[in-house]
């Protein structure tokens, strides 16, 4: 009999033979190609976040994540502010959707209106922390100039975000995000004139026809009123109205301004005579707290109806202003940000339109990917544009609302989890890879074996896992990167922050990487950081219900990260989390071996057996299946993809032999799939549920990383976070009624771990100007060619062809 926990040495790692190939049929001579297409008829269309789409009306595509709208004076144009990875600018639309013009510039964000006299179209630089003015003429937009706001200062010192005019146009107010400033730019002279302290991340800037200005504040709680007094704007009140504001709308008829706070689901009434709050509209999916992310809005011409933007229910929300009901939602497509009334229609634009797409023009690895390119995940988020009747009879609307609830999964009934089975859940979350390049080589399931990076050779133990437990081939990460990953895998949601400024930061543009608990690169308190769900994270559900976890790396940075130089350590960057963190795992970091955390793991894991306790929750970041590319010098991407499949089975060895594993249950995901071709969707990725009642096989449901989340809070019963895990569909079906307490034996992958990339290569010249410093600094999409280099050596690389979503499985 073993000991209770050992593990093999994971230090005996002999070179293997080079990848090998694999046919491309299944068992029983049944071909790939026919499973596809066997689960795409079967199922209907449906987003990796589990919503279905189903909009009320014809729509039309744009470009690259549109967050912003602006009506042409004569309301017979449209204008977007493309705010994409791939692509930011200005895009000009006819009435109907089609798009006339698309003006590129070299960053954008947020803010975008028409000159009070029409003859121009102003833009927000973002980045460039420049305005852009186009002359506006016969319907059609020409670059006029650029105003640059702070030429002294570094670019992307002031981020212009939301911009608006004074009722005469003279001046211009934009809020500047990164700043914490309104700037006051005097449109004759294109200068700034005053530049005036806001509170934390300003978005958005009003103008009431008397001449005061508004500005939300994103990273707070705040509206400041400004006024005019003596020629110059002073600060006049600073006005509470809830939790991170953003997107606001004067109706300086009734004397009121309607202000979004997406990330709790409200949308506040402020009085502009007194500047008290009169009210609010609650706009939570039916039965939780947190989801809908309202963040546009607009108003009938009576002044009686609000429309909503709804970014997560994909859809636009009606409210009876007067008696403040919901009266009914209006489906639309992915991630709705802008909304307008023209004439007597609705016009609304969604920033991620119909979802997920193939994409077969993916270039070789002799080829340099376009800097405009599809290919890439966030590259991929086209908008679309939608117009629907704005007054819809009773019936109509009710039978749209129906069709939203159905849509996102609001009419499902969950059953029970089985009680008693599990007492413990391990979770794991690794780093960016497709179920093709880990999995893909599989027989039975829906793989390609061309897209394999990381063969059985390399990942034995990804694959006997796969095989004993289970093969899910249908999971998909509700995200397209990491930004986002690590919060829908920690919180069952995105912010509206987190989703807006993601592209920008991935595109290069100044920002910082304020998603894992950081703003600015300094820890703040969770209700000041911008980027933070207001129903928290995971451990927050633990804590609440005084369940026992530990975390092991996730929300935690090196010391040096935070401003101590000389730091060694590790900190947490969530006060929830303290005391329940082991500082001596160390969080990302490509230099230490995923071989420590195993070690450290391990360690606790021989504590509890001594104590003959475990903790019920425990979550552990693994992340070196990242790998450092072919960047010179660094271990070869084979060598970190074994050293984090071998610490994979070290941990699964350590457990299994270990009393707690009869009732136990580990969970192991990617935070996302942005990291390579995937024959089936980009966001298609690794999924394993190791336990003795799990019963194997090959299973084709659909499953995402907020269905696994609803699992676990089934589990330990923690109730949920946002609609997406209460929702969810948990994995009832996975769990057999009968044990299987033999133990695992973990296999050692057939690499040689002292192979490093060679200087001398073409790839690690490339992969020298990457920044491996943290999860996605990179280019992903070069990363990932870079990576085929280095594996696959001169083979060419097949293109990953994603299927349209009804192939997402049921």
């Amino acid at each position: 009999m073993r000991p209770a926990v050992t593990s093999r040495s994971a230090g005996l790692w002999p070179a293997g033979p080079p990848p090998s190939r694999r046919t491309s049929r299944r068992d029983g001579g049944v071909p790939r190609l026919v499973i596809a297409l066997a689960l795409f008829l079967a199922t209907a269309a449906r987003l990796p976040t589990g919503a279905t789409l189903d909009p009320a009306a014809k729509t039309s595509p744009v470009g690259n994540f549109p967050l912003a709208m602006a009506l042409s004076p004569d309301g017979d144009r449209v204008a977007l502010l493309l705010n994409g990875q791939r692509q930011q600018g200005v895009q000009i639309l006819d009435r109907h959707g089609a798009v006339l013009q698309t003006l590129d510039q070299p960053a954008a964000f947020i803010g975008l209106d028409f000159s009070a006299d029409g003859h121009a179209l102003w833009a927000s630089g973002g980045y460039e922390d420049a305005l852009y003015r186009y002359r506006w003429s016969g319907g059609r937009a020409e670059l006029d100039r650029r105003v640059q706001l702070d030429p002294m200062a570094k670019k992307g010192t002031h981020y212009p975000a939301g911009l608006a005019f004074s009722p005469d146009g003279s001046r211009v107010y934009v809020a500047e995000n990164l700043s914490d400033t309104v700037a006051v730019v005097d449109t004759g002279s294109d200068s700034v004139v005053q530049r005036l302290r806001v509170d934390r991340y300003p978005f958005g800037v009003a103008v009431s026809r008397t001449g005061d200005v508004y500005v939300t504040s994103w990273g707070d709680d705040s509206v400041t009123r400004f006024v005019w007094r003596d020629g110059r704007l002073v600060r006049e009140r600073r006005i509470a109205v809830g939790r991170h504001p953003s997107s606001m709308l004067l109706d300086d008829v009734h004397g009121r301004l309607f202000v979004t706070c997406a990330s709790i689901d409200r949308i506040v009434i402020v009085s502009t005579k007194t500047g008290a709050i009169v009210g609010h509209l609650d706009d939570a999916p039916p039965g939780v707290r947190e989801g809908s992310t309202p963040n546009a809005l607009a108003l009938s011409k009576d002044g009686g109806l609000l429309f909503v933007a709804e970014a997560d229910n994909n859809a636009i929300a009606v409210f009876n202003v007067a008696s403040k009901k919901l009266l009914g939602r209006i489906p639309v497509e992915w991630y709705p940000t802008a909304v307008a009334v023209s004439g007597g229609d609705l016009i609304t634009i969604s920033a991620k339109g119909s979802g997920t797409a193939p994409n077969p023009t993916f270039v070789q690895p002799d080829k340099t990917r376009p800097k405009k390119s599809t290919t890439y995940a966030l590259g991929q988020l086209n908008g679309s544009f939608m117009r629907v009747p704005a007054r819809l009879g009773k019936a109509k609307l009710a039978a749209l609302t129906a069709r939203v609830a159905a849509a996102n999964g609001w009419t499902s009934e969950r059953r029970a989890t089985p009680a008693g089975r599990f007492k413990h859940v391990i979770y794991i979350i690794k780093e960016n890879r497709t179920y093709d390049q880990v999995l893909g080589d599989l027989p039975g399931a829906d793989g390609d074996p061309a897209l394999v990076f990381f063969p059985r050779p390399v990942s034995p133990n990804h694959h006997a896992l796969a095989e004993r437990f289970g093969i899910f081939d249908r999971f998909f990460a509700n995200a397209e990167v990491s930004a986002q990953g690590h919060n829908w895998s920690t919180a069952a949601y995105a912010t509206d922050y987190t989703e807006k400024t993601t592209p920008a930061q991935y595109a290069d543009h100044g920002r910082a990487y304020d998603y894992q608990g950081m703003n600015r690169d300094v820890i703040v308190d969770e209700d000041d950081d911008v980027a933070s769900p207001s129903a928290g994270y995971l451990w927050n559900l633990a804590l609440r219900k005084k369940i026992a976890f530990r975390d092991y790396g996730e929300f935690v940075v090196s010391a040096k990260d935070v401003g101590d130089d000389n730091g060694t350590g590790f900190v947490e960057t969530r006060e929830a989390l303290r005391d329940h963190v082991n500082l001596d795992y160390p969080p990302y970091d490509l230099d230490i071996p995923d071989q420590r955390r195993a070690d450290v793991w391990i360690a606790d894991l021989q504590k509890f057996v001594e104590r003959g306790e475990m903790p019920a929750l425990q979550m552990l970041w693994l992340p070196n299946d990242h790998t450092a590319g072919a960047k010179a010098g660094k271990p070869a991407p084979r060598v970190y993809m074994a050293d984090n499949d071998l610490a994979l089975g070290r941990i699964v060895e350590a457990l299994t032999y270990s009393p707690f594993w009869k009732d136990t249950v580990v969970f192991v995901v990617e935070d996302d799939a942005q990291s390579g071709p995937d024959h089936v969707d980009s966001h298609r990725s690794v999924l394993l549920v190791i336990s003795p009642y799990s019963r194997g096989g090959v299973m084709h449901r659909f499953t995402n990383t907020t269905d696994v989340l609803a699992t676990i809070e089934e589990i330990l019963g923690l109730g949920s976070m946002s609609q997406f895990d209460h929702y969810g569909r948990p994995l009832h079906d996975v769990f057999s009624s009968e044990a299987d307490l033999r133990p695992y034996d973990a296999l050692t992958p057939s690499v040689d771990r002292n192979e490093k990339n060679p200087a001398d290569t073409e790839a690690a010249k490339q992969s020298m100007l990457l920044d491996l410093s943290r999860p996605d600094a990179a280019d992903d999409a070069r990363f990932n060619e870079i990576l085929w280099r280095a594996i696959k050596g001169d083979l060419p690389m097949p293109p990953p062809v994603r299927a349209p979503a009804g192939a997402m499985g049921e």
